[in-house]
């Protein structure tokens, strides 16, 4: 089905997250005042919609967030991979630009601590994402130029998200709302 194409597609959403990550942490860089404009939006949008929240509530919120986040990487590759590319990237500007703004005012062991033990999880879930999204992607040109049945391919990748993906963010999340703050505690 996708045999020898799997490799190229993870690679593509590594290549696309990492550049964005360091372009995150470049432009932090070059204008800290982007720094106080992101985390402001942050703390409005997603920060403030957690705070002051139970664990469990904040795990429900951040398993929902990185499902559509995933779920969207994923059927992204409709797009022909335009919008996988463009999520996958973007997120990782933000990350670098957080790591980078909280590196500067808490250190880089505060944020091992904040990203580490829930980021082995969550990391590998939207990389795996945007892979079967630039799948789908070629799935789709493929059929178009009549070499292949996308439909086929797109169950496939399909069932690949839920054995894999839904996990990992599930894991992630557990740990992000209730394991991590236990952890950032005790390097405070």
């Amino acid at each position: 089905m996708y045999e020898g194409r799997t490799a190229p597609a993870y690679l593509t959403a590594i290549i696309l997250f990492s550049a964005g990550i360091a372009v995150g942490i470049v432009a932090l860089l070059a204008n800290p005042d982007l720094g106080k404009t992101l985390m402001e939006t942050l703390r409005n949008s997603i920060m403030g919609d957690i705070a002051g929240e139970t664990p469990p509530v904040v795990f429900v919120k951040i398993l929902a967030n990185n499902l559509q986040a995933c779920l969207l990487l994923f059927l992204g590759g409709a797009s022909l991979g335009v919008l996988t590319a463009f999520i996958i990237s973007s997120n990782g500007v933000i990350i670098g630009a957080v790591i980078e703004i909280v590196r500067e005012r808490e250190g880089i062991l505060y944020v091992a601590a904040g990203v580490v033990p829930h980021g082995v999880f969550e990391i590998p879930s939207f990389i795996i994402s945007g892979g079967l999204g630039f799948l789908l992607a070629g799935a789709l040109w493929r059929e178009w130029n009549g070499a292949g049945d996308a439909a086929a391919e797109a169950s496939g990748l399909g069932r690949t998200f839920l054995r894999f993906v839904v996990p990992l963010v599930t894991i992630a999340a557990f740990i992000e709302a209730f394991i991590t703050p236990e952890i950032i505690r005790l390097v405070l």
